[in-house]
């Protein structure tokens, strides 16, 4: 491959990862308002993210997963459990152990009004387009996803999931 050639395409990834990051943080913008109505800092916010994505985590594992100190953590959990957004579980086998999990609260909204905040500017942004125009973008976004290497399945949640090729 040539020099131009190689510059070239290494030019064509650089616009395309910057669009699909720009296009994210537009989508992304309304859910990110929603999060600092809530007046997160930054540790409250990763400690929110790690419990979210957990079934539930010991203070331990949780100062390991987002690399703070057990009594800054400890803060964190106490702050967040006063404000209804994270609680102690205790383990009925042994009450020394407990696990903290986001409440109902966090996960109702984290499955139900989270993403119609990020569906809807696309949404918006898709009744703008053209069906020709739609139907382009589904084509361009199946053919990066196939020279990238992913297949697409259906999801439990009617959507599209991402494999990657080779775990076909």
């Amino acid at each position: 491959m040539t020099r131009n050639r190689s510059k070239a395409l290494t030019d064509l990834a650089d616009t395309i990862e910057r669009n699909i990051r720009e296009i994210r943080e537009v989508l992304r913008r309304p859910l990110e308002a929603e999060f600092a109505r809530g007046h997160l800092t930054g540790p409250q916010r990763s400690v929110m993210q790690a419990v979210f994505h957990s079934n539930g985590m010991s203070l331990k594992d949780l100062c390991n997963r987002v690399s703070l100190n057990h009594s800054t953590v400890s803060g964190i959990v106490d702050r967040l459990e006063v404000r209804g957004m994270l609680e102690r579980q205790v383990n009925p086998a042994d009450r020394r152990l407990s696990s903290i999990v986001v409440t109902r609260a966090v996960r109702d909204f984290m499955d139900k009004k989270a993403p119609a905040l990020v569906a809807n500017p696309l949404v918006h942004a898709l009744k703008r387009a053209t069906e020709a125009e739609r139907k382009t973008i589904l084509r361009g976004l199946a053919a990066l996803r196939r020279i990238i290497g992913i297949n697409v399945a259906h999801s439990a949640r009617g959507g599209n999931s991402t494999k990657p090729a080779s775990a076909k």
